[in-house]
């Protein structure tokens, strides 16, 4: 059970609450995470930039999105106790094809991906954790898609409300949750105004 000697105390309670590692690993954390500051608008990563670390959001909130023919696309949002990095990039250590940006000021500490493999192959339970945290990466991957795929924009606007945290919802600007469902900003106030008006 880790407690106050460990640096980076988040992280290691965080990663313990998913799977219960050992003292030699959790002092590993402790020495091998490092924590930073984002301020709302600043980049964790740029597309075409290397991205070699895998972030635990302590506070925050973060999108992930692409440009496509001048315009903006949304694909994901974090908040606070997620994990976010670029999954191309930071996998096959290549550019990223995304960029990861901070909406409000955001605090994480993160682990690289030289450190990430040292801890799997030398921690035998590292290999738990990490086949649940994929678990978990695809079946939101799985959600994403079938919300996607979901054709009235009435539907993927219930959907996805259901499906995430409700202070997403609240924090997340509009213009950010409109691209996220794709749809309009005007489809999307109206659709707000009727889930309010039912209540």
């Amino acid at each position: 059970m880790p407690n106050t000697k460990y640096n980076h105390l988040f992280s290691i309670v965080f990663l313990n609450s998913i799977s219960p590692l050992s003292k030699s690993l959790n002092k590993y954390f402790s020495k091998s995470l490092v924590s930073k500051r984002y301020k709302k608008g600043d980049y964790i990563v740029k597309s075409g930039e290397f991205c070699d670390r895998i972030h635990i959001i302590r506070k925050g909130l973060v999108r992930g999105y692409f440009d496509f023919n001048n315009k903006e696309i949304t694909t994901w949002v974090s908040v606070d106790n997620e994990m976010v990095t670029s999954i191309s990039g930071y996998f096959k250590q290549e550019p990223a094809i995304e960029n990861i940006q901070c909406l409000e000021d955001t605090y994480t500490e993160s682990l690289s991906y030289a450190d990430m493999h040292y801890a799997l192959e030398n921690f035998k339970e590292m290999s738990r954790l990490n086949r649940i945290l994929m678990e978990q990466y695809y079946l939101s991957a799985e959600y994403r898609s079938f919300m996607a795929r979901i054709p009235a924009a009435k539907d993927r606007y219930e959907y996805f409300i259901n499906l995430v945290k409700p202070e997403i919802v609240e924090r997340l600007p509009k213009k950010y949750l409109a691209s996220l469902l794709n749809i309009r900003p005007e489809t999307l106030s109206r659709l707000e105004k009727k889930i309010a008006e039912k209540v």
